[in-house]
């Protein structure tokens, strides 16, 4: 990785987003300006407002409209779809966005999330486990009959988020995802695509060769689709020997798998 972008990373890992500095800084100008425009209209035009209190917003008017995070959007909405079409008996959610996927779900149907944090918050449609996936002693099997693990799996065994340090734990989870699924059931499962690889402590990147051949003897692959390096979504994508090879030419991409239990 460049030095750059490290920078960047270790920087916004403080909390300090030097493009959104530099945005606000160019944004003050036109902020005092359009305070003063607007102290002139109330006084001369209208008084049905009047500022009370000042809350500078200094960066948005040069931000693309309807910006969205990567690789989240399209995989939530994809997913959350798939579900209200096949309508499962019970679905039950592995690490996913609260505030992206699983919220989806909510607003249709009830979701019960597993993570290994806890949750406080008390949200309707939403009923939530603590539970660590890689434990050796994971009780829960044939549990369900649709299971969504959306951009989770590659964290698992990184530390990260209090887990245990374990080379093997997205292995464990995994196979612990695969006893809780019914037979027949569907599997919605999402992570980094690219050259294999841990970027430490943030997530791994699977290869997509890699990744079918976690899946090939358990599950039956009933479509495959990908996110690419900008963030464009490629639905119902075709997996031959080429796309294989080169990751669909990802290095950070995000494969969407909708699988089907054996």
């Amino acid at each position: 990785m460049k030095l750059t972008s490290m920078l960047h990373l270790l920087l916004n890992e403080f909390g300090i987003f030097p493009k959104h500095f530099i945005n606000s800084i160019k944004g003050i100008p036109a902020y005092l300006n359009d305070l003063s425009s607007l102290k002139h209209q109330i006084k001369k035009l209208s008084r049905d407002f009047e500022i009370k209190k000042y809350y500078p917003q200094l960066k948005d008017r040069y931000e693309t409209a309807g910006s969205i995070p990567l690789h989240y959007f399209y995989q939530d909405i994809f997913a959350a779809n798939k579900i209200f079409t096949n309508n499962p008996v019970k679905h039950v959610d592995i690490g996913s966005r609260i505030d992206g996927f699983a919220a989806h779900i909510a607003s249709f149907r009830e979701i019960e999330i597993f993570d290994i944090r806890n949750l406080t918050l008390d949200i309707p449609n939403i009923k939530f486990v603590q539970a660590d996936l890689m434990s050796d002693n994971f009780t829960y099997k044939d549990y369900c009959d649709s299971i969504s693990c959306l951009h989770a799996i590659e964290h698992f065994g990184l530390g990260r988020y209090g887990d245990p340090v374990d080379v093997n734990g997205y292995r464990k989870g995994l196979n612990n995802i695969y006893k809780m699924l019914k037979s027949g059931g569907m599997f919605y499962f999402s992570t980094p695509i690219g050259e294999q690889r841990i970027e430490f402590n943030a997530h791994r990147v699977f290869s997509v060769g890699f990744l079918l051949s976690l899946f090939t003897d358990d599950y039956e692959l009933k479509s495959f689709s990908f996110i690419d390096d900008n963030n464009h979504f490629h639905p119902e994508a075709k997996l031959n020997d080429e796309n294989i090879k080169n990751n669909f030419g990802c290095t950070y991409g995000c494969g969407i798998f909708e699988l089907q239990k054996l």
